[in-house]
């Protein structure tokens, strides 16, 4: 078969709404009222099919997991949704400051490099006239 199977790449990406709100909440070990309850809180939006049914992607399913695991530990609902929302952006924070760094790293280098090569044998880029 040449031609690439357009299923196979959606299986591999994250944010395919690929679980029904039965399949997510089974995989998730609770109950559909939870996962309406945290779409409610705008912890996710799960996206509808043609029928309007909730669909879930196995990104939306890791940020339930978490939020579940706070509310078994006795967090309430809403405290834990935002607690994972703040988890979230957090993460995105740290992940963009690295990417600050390491370009701000990449420029130093480059800069430090340029200094270098323009300096001549005696550490000077002068001559005698």
């Amino acid at each position: 078969m040449t031609e690439e199977d357009p299923l196979s790449g959606r299986l591999d990406d994250d944010d395919y709404p690929a679980y029904t709100m039965g399949r997510a909440a089974e995989m998730l070990g609770t109950t559909p009222g939870f996962l309406r309850a945290i779409g409610e809180a705008r912890l996710i939006t799960p996206l509808r099919s043609e029928g309007g049914h909730r669909r879930y992607s196995r990104y939306q399913l890791r940020i339930a997991a978490r939020a579940r695991e706070l509310v078994d530990k006795g967090t309430p609902i809403e405290a834990a949704c935002r607690i994972v929302i703040l988890e979230d952006q957090l993460e995105e924070a740290q992940r963009i400051n690295a990417e600050y760094h390491r370009a701000a790293s990449k420029a130093s280098e480059t800069s430090h490099s340029v200094r270098e090569q323009g300096s001549g044998p005696g550490g000077s880029d002068t001559r005698d006239v």
